[in-house]
């Protein structure tokens, strides 16, 4: 269980306000907690997610964009602006079994809430309530929960579904829950939040025979291993040490354990390759073609490169990431936001929103002594930041659309 701070302190009438509501917040987390669904299977939290909408009193309720997605829209005191914020949370879960023993841990065997999209969708109700309560901005904020975070790219589905057509917000923001962070924090960076990821499938074609012959075979083992170290020359031969990847072959299939002497005639290797700028994207792309093929055709075999760009990079437009850092200022004061803060390897599909509207991508500390990291199966999200979180989300939509005739 996640060991919970003491209360965490902000500063402004929207904090003050939602830590009356923290109470139901964490009811509501800790439900969603105990009901986790995958990828556009969020019928359950969809409708939960709808019932509290309804209960805030926001104006428009849209369902079924990008298959379970939910959107809400929120009209303030003025709407002579013309603008619209788009605010985002994640609802879907992880295909993990839950090790937990608190009484909101998963209710349904192998499936969990490992990433706290639970409290992502808590906390953009919580600013749901208040922005609809007190509607101190000139505009319309449009709050989207999206399906499908985990692999799915339910960002790009919902956009594909006339998200923005329909709701044409001038920015967009999201935030993430960041265990290594200490809770009261906020992080952010005018440039790239989150690496690229994309997956890779090798496919090493030999010749089998008998392990005790292996002068008549063509051993896509051995080919493999000589492909496992050739690529990991390409991160540190091919791209400059100022610019960042990863790659990393994460499995391999070859043979039948049963078949202790036979050898296979195919190896199959599945991985990742992290990036940040399409150029490196390419370049990676491109040597990993020559660098298998090459090692392969030496050896007598030959090799099939499968590369598949899933999910872009996460990249802050600088005005916006300097807007949301003076927001996050306001609420928690300088000493406890990182405006410089080092990008993850990890990917989010936030990233697709990005491409095609201005935004930022925040991270919300919320760790502490023993905690546990994203996507372990005994991570619990800290309610202990959801009026943080949720009065951040408000933050930006008050500051970003004043009822005054200053610019943000």
């Amino acid at each position: 269980m996640m060991p919970h701070t003491s209360r965490i302190r902000a500063h402004g009438r929207a904090f003050a306000h939602i830590a009356a509501l923290h109470p139901e917040l964490t009811a509501l987390r800790r439900e969603l907690h105990a009901h986790p669904e995958l990828g556009f299977e969020e019928h359950y939290t969809a409708r939960r997610v709808v019932e509290s909408l309804k209960i805030c009193g926001v104006d428009e309720i849209h369902t079924q964009i990008g298959k379970t997605g939910v959107v809400a829209l929120i009209h303030g005191s003025r709407r002579d602006s013309g603008r619209m914020i788009g605010l985002r949370a994640d609802m879907d879960a992880l295909p993990m079994t839950e090790l937990n023993d608190f009484a909101w841990k998963s209710t349904r065997a192998g499936l969990m809430h490992g990433c706290g999209h639970d409290g992502h969708t808590a906390m953009l109700i919580g600013a749901a309530r208040y922005l609809a309560e007190t509607r101190r901005f000139n505009g319309t904020a449009v709050l989207i929960f999206q399906p499908g975070e985990e692999g799915f790219a339910g960002a790009k589905a919902m956009i594909e579904d006339g998200l923005f057509e329909r709701f044409p917000v001038q920015s967009a923001y999201a935030m993430h829950n960041w265990p290594q962070m200490r809770p009261g924090t906020v992080g952010v960076n005018p440039g790239p939040m989150m690496a690229a990821a994309d997956r890779i499938t090798i496919e090493v074609t030999g010749k089998g025979g008998h392990g005790a012959h292996p002068y008549l075979t063509v051993d896509p083992v051995l080919v493999s291993a000589h492909i496992i170290t050739a690529v990991q020359s390409i991160v540190s031969r091919n791209v400059r040490a100022i610019d960042n990847a990863v790659i990393s072959l994460c499995s391999m299939q070859a043979g039948d354990p049963g078949a202790f002497s036979v050898v296979p005639g195919k190896a199959t290797m599945v991985g990742t390759v992290r990036t940040f700028s399409p150029e490196i994207q390419s370049l990676v792309e491109r040597r990993l073609n020559e660098v298998c093929s090459g090692v392969a055709l030496g050896l007598g075999a030959s090799a099939h490169v499968r590369y598949e760009r899933i999910y872009p990079a996460t990249i802050n437009t600088p005005d916006e990431a300097r807007f949301a850092t003076r927001v996050a200022r306001d609420l928690v004061g300088d000493e406890h936001v990182d405006a410089e803060m080092d990008p993850s390897m990890g990917a989010e599909d936030f990233s697709f929103m990005l491409q095609v509207k201005p935004g930022a991508y925040l991270r919300l500390g919320q760790g502490g002594e023993g905690s546990c990291f994203l996507h372990n199966s005994r991570y619990d999200f800290n309610d202990e930041v959801l009026p943080l979180g949720a009065a951040l989300h408000a933050s930006l939509i008050e500051q970003g659309m004043p009822l005054s005739e200053e610019s943000p």
